[in-house]
């Protein structure tokens, strides 16, 4: 029986639109790295191949500095927080309503990001979603961020599931299909509403895909 449900936010239960790669853009220019050169091309492949992942860790990936990474992800937090100030920002057509199914069904939620805690928060008030769900967690507060299992874990001892076997983790990239495998979830499910496609999921490890984070309930209640 599932007791906890552990949902990615950008692209599952929000609409990303392109606000991950207008915020890189954003943030690598201040880089000095232009859109339309060949550095810039080859790093917004590697961002979105690596969607889901912690950004700080994807800097530190493209720009293999320390410092550099850390000012770049800076500047996509601002970036990021910018544009959902902005009024860019919005839920998946029925996650909001799917949560609170499945909270009114006795199933806890937790909702996660790759992005920083700070930038987590203004997603949340943009979307009148601070009190939604009964936990929200970033990579810091857990030790790690995907692909490694830490926020899926943290979720279980923070919101007292019985076992991790009892836990769903959904989400639309691999890396939140390999977060819930590496952390022994019972089910596993991607969404085809953000970055990845059925075959990349099912090849990261989904149990299940659905076409939305609104199928949810129907496969955890029934």
């Amino acid at each position: 029986m599932i007791q906890l449900a552990v949902l990615d936010m950008a692209g599952t239960t929000v609409a990303d639109d392109g606000l991950v790669e207008r915020a890189f853009t954003r943030a690598i220019g201040a880089q000095g790295i232009e859109s339309g050169s060949p550095d810039y091309d080859r790093m917004l492949d590697h961002v979105r191949a690596t969607m889901g992942e912690s950004k700080i860790t994807v800097f530190r990936a493209l720009l293999n500095d320390e410092e550099a990474a850390q000012q770049a992800n800076k500047a996509f937090e601002t970036a990021y927080g910018a544009l959902v100030d902005e009024g860019h920002c919005a839920p998946i057509d029925g996650a909001e309503e799917a949560i609170r199914q499945l909270r009114d069904a006795g199933i806890k939620v937790c909702l996660t990001t790759g992005f920083a805690q700070t930038t987590q928060q203004r997603i949340l008030s943009a979307l009148g979603w601070r009190e939604l769900a009964d936990l929200t967690l970033c990579p810091a507060q857990a030790g790690r961020g995907r692909p490694y299992p830490d926020m899926v874990l943290r979720a279980v001892l923070d919101l007292k599931a019985d076992a991790v076997a009892n836990v769903a983790v959904a989400g639309d990239t691999a890396y939140d299909m390999t977060t819930g495998i590496a952390a022994g979830a019972g089910i596993v499910a991607g969404v085809l509403t953000g970055a990845h496609g059925k075959d990349q999921l099912q090849a990261a490890g989904a149990t299940h895909v659905l076409s939305s984070v609104r199928d949810l309930p129907d496969l955890l209640l029934t």
